[in-house]
């Protein structure tokens, strides 16, 4: 989200109601929702504590849209394992990883919609969009699962073998190389997917 003023800010009260002081009137989850596909920068306060309270709204949001039964974005499998990288050493590498993936997928959206125009248009009767978003969430599955917390030696999982260092240490190295090996395959396929169609 981009914005050339100050974020507006929004006043959340006791009674879960939330006021923009920039139109002096009460919002809802939709309004923000909207504020949110509009470019239009907030930051959400709690009206008592004056705790900063955007990123839970937010979520709340997204929980919104997930429940109205109509497109889903998050997996299932992908939210479980996003849940089980809370409190794991492992999890300060997930916000990055999420954030450089979806700064990719937004920098080729505009040729990505124009490339399915052309296939809407009948020129190809391939949907590239469809199958950039089944390669996509594989490969981000794929290296989410290397951070998953149940390996030997790791909480849930069986025990490390006698006299290994465990994956904490030993592993860590091989493990960013991995994702960042991952990272570049993932760019690859979204760089070649959102080519312009050869005539």
């Amino acid at each position: 989200m981009s914005s050339t003023t100050n974020p507006t800010t929004i006043k959340k009260y006791a009674n879960r109601r939330l006021y923009n002081t920039a139109t002096s009137s009460y919002v809802t989850l939709d309004h923000l929702c909207q504020m949110v596909k509009d470019n239009e920068d907030f930051v959400v306060y709690d009206a008592k504590t004056g705790d900063d309270i955007t990123r839970s709204v937010l979520t709340q949001i997204i929980v919104e849209e997930e429940g109205k039964g109509g497109q889903n974005l998050l997996p299932i499998s992908f939210l479980r394992q996003l849940i089980g990288f809370y409190d794991d050493s492992l999890g300060g590498l997930v916000p990055r990883y999420l954030e450089y993936s979806m700064t990719a997928f937004l920098r080729n959206e505009e040729q990505m919609r124009q490339y399915m125009e052309h296939t809407l248009g009948g020129l190809f009767p391939l949907n590239p969009i469809g199958e950039m978003n089944k390669q996509n969430i594989a490969l981000f599955e794929s290296a989410m699962k290397m951070f998953t917390p149940f390996y030997p030696g790791g909480p849930g999982g069986p025990p490390a073998p006698p006299g290994s260092e465990g994956p904490r240490q030993a592993g860590d190295e091989a493990t960013i190389i991995e994702l960042q090996n991952r990272l570049n395959i993932m760019q690859h396929q979204l760089d070649e997917l959102t080519k312009p169609p050869k005539t």
